[in-house]
C-alpha cells in the first residue's frame, strides 16, 4: 500500500529521515572529537532501523531497559548494556538465552541483584558484565558514598559469573542550560573522578565509566573519566531539547501528524491526538504538551485522552476542519511508545516501520 501524508490515517507518529540521521552523525561526530563512545539508549526509539542508523553512524553498542528490547535489540547488535537491575526468575532467564555473541553487561546497585544474576549466568555457561550503578545526585537508583561503591566492586569481581567493567550513572537532575548546568557538572565530575581512584586504589580501575543525558550531551566531555555516553532522546530531539538549548528546531527529527477535527470552541482547535498519542507530561515547566512543528505559537494545552486542544489566542491561523498539523511532543520516547509503528519520510517517500521493542513479553509468557 502506498502511504502519503494526506492518506495516512492520525494520529501517526512521523519521522524525517534525514533530520534523524544528521542527529546521529553529529553526536557520532562530538564524540569521537572527545574520545568518548556513544552507546545510544534504545527506549527513545524501540526500533530495529533505528538502531542499525545509529550503528552505522558509529554508536559502539546499544543500552537497553528490558528483556525485551534486549531480545530485539540482540538481532542488529552483539554488545548490549542492560541499563536496569533485572529482578525476578524469569528476566533472568530471558537475559541468559540471549545469542552467546551478544556480550551483555548489567547495570546494578545492590547484592540482592548482584548474586542471583551470577547464579543464571553460571547456570547458563556464560559470564556477565557489571557495572555498579552510582547514585550521583538523581536519587532513583544507584549506591550512595565511595566506600559503598568500593565494597560492591569488591563484591563483583570476587564473584563467579559475573566480571566487574566498571561503573554507571545518570545526572538526570541536571536539565538547564548549558551555563546553568555548569557547577553541577563541576561537582559531577570531581565525584567520578575520586570514585575512579578509590577504585583504583583498590585494585578495581573501571574500565567503563558509563554516563551521559541527551540534556548534558554537549557537556559530556566536561567530567573526567567517562568512557560512554548512553544519550537516547538524542536521535528525534523534542520540544524539551529545544528549550535547553541541546537542539534547534532544524533538529526535530520525530512529531505526530494529527488532523484538525473540530474548531466549535473559540480560541481553541480540538485535534486527534490526545494523551494517548502525545503523552500528558508537561516537563521542565514548558506549561502545556507540545507544540507545533510549523507555527511553534500554537501550543497544545489540554489533552483527554484522544483530544488534544490547540490554543489560538496568540495566533491569527485559523484552521479548517480537516487540516493537518505536526506535533512536536514535550518527551519524545513517551510518545514513540504509544505508537504502533513509526511513519518514516524519506526524500518525500514515507514507509512505516515497526517498533519492535515496545511491549514485554516478546514471545514468552
Amino acid at each position: 500500500m502506498t502511504l502519503d501524508l494526506t492518506s495516512v490515517e492520525t494520529p501517526a507518529g512521523l519521522v524525517d529521515r534525514a533530520a534523524m540521521e544528521a542527529n546521529a552523525r553529529r553526536v557520532v561526530a562530538y564524540c569521537a572529537e572527545h574520545g568518548l563512545a556513544w552507546r545510544p539508549h534504545v527506549k527513545t526509539h524501540k526500533s530495529t532501523r533505528v538502531a542499525r542508523i545509529q550503528l552505522e553512524a558509529g554508536a559502539t553498542g546499544l543500552t537497553v531497559a528490558t528483556p525485551h528490547e534486549a531480545e530485539v535489540m540482540a538481532a542488529v547488535c552483539d554488545d548490549l548494556l542492560l541499563a536496569y537491575p533485572p529482578v525476578g526468575a524469569r528476566k533472568l532467564e530471558r537475559l541468559m538465552a540471549l545469542p552467546e555473541r551478544v556480550r551483555l553487561t548489567v547495570a546494578l546497585d545492590s547484592t540482592d541483584v548482584l548474586h542471583p544474576l551470577a547464579a543464571a549466568a553460571r547456570a547458563a555457561g556464560r559470564v556477565v558484565g557489571v557495572l555498579v550503578e552510582v547514585d550521583v545526585g538523581l536519587g532513583r537508583v544507584g549506591v550512595q558514598g565511595v566506600e559503598a561503591v568500593v565494597s560492591l566492586a569488591r563484591e563483583v569481581a570476587a564473584t563467579e559469573g559475573v566480571e566487574w567493567r566498571g561503573i554507571a550513572f545518570y545526572a538526570g537532575h541536571l536539565r538547564g542550560r548549558a551555563e546553568e548546568n555548569a557547577e553541577g557538572m563541576a561537582d559531577l565530575s570531581h565525584d567520578v573522578s575520586a570514585l575512579c581512584d578509590a577504585l583504583a586504589a583498590e585494585g578495581l580501575p573501571p574500565e567503563v565509566v558509563s554516563g551521559g543525558t541527551t540534556p548534558t550531551l554537549w557537556q559530556s566531555h566536561e567530567v573526567a573519566r567517562l568512557t560512554e555516553v548512553r544519550a537516547g532522546t538524542c536521535i528525534y530531539f523534542d520540544r524539551d531539547g529545544v528549550a535547553m538549548g541541546v537542539a534547534e528546531p532544524d533538529h526535530l527529527a520525530y512529531t505526530v501528524l494529527a488532523t484538525v477535527v473540530s474548531t466549535a470552541v473559540a480560541g481553541r482547535a480540538a485535534i486527534d491526538a490526545g494523551s494517548k498519542a502525545l503523552a500528558k507530561e508537561t516537563r521542565g515547566g514548558l506549561g502545556s504538551f507540545g507544540t507545533l512543528l510549523e507555527r511553534p505559537d500554537v501550543n497544545v494545552v489540554a489533552l483527554s485522552e484522544e483530544h488534544g486542544m490547540l490554543d489560538l489566542t496568540g495566533t491569527d491561523w485559523r484552521p479548517a476542519v480537516g487540516e493537518r498539523v505536526r506535533i512536536v511532543p514535550n518527551h519524545v520516547c513517551v510518545s514513540v511508545n504509544l505508537q504502533d509503528r513509526i511513519l518514516v519520510l524519506d526524500h518525500g517517500a514515507l514507509e512505516a516501520w515497526p517498533l519492535e521493542g515496545r511491549g514485554r513479553l516478546g514471545g514468552g509468557a
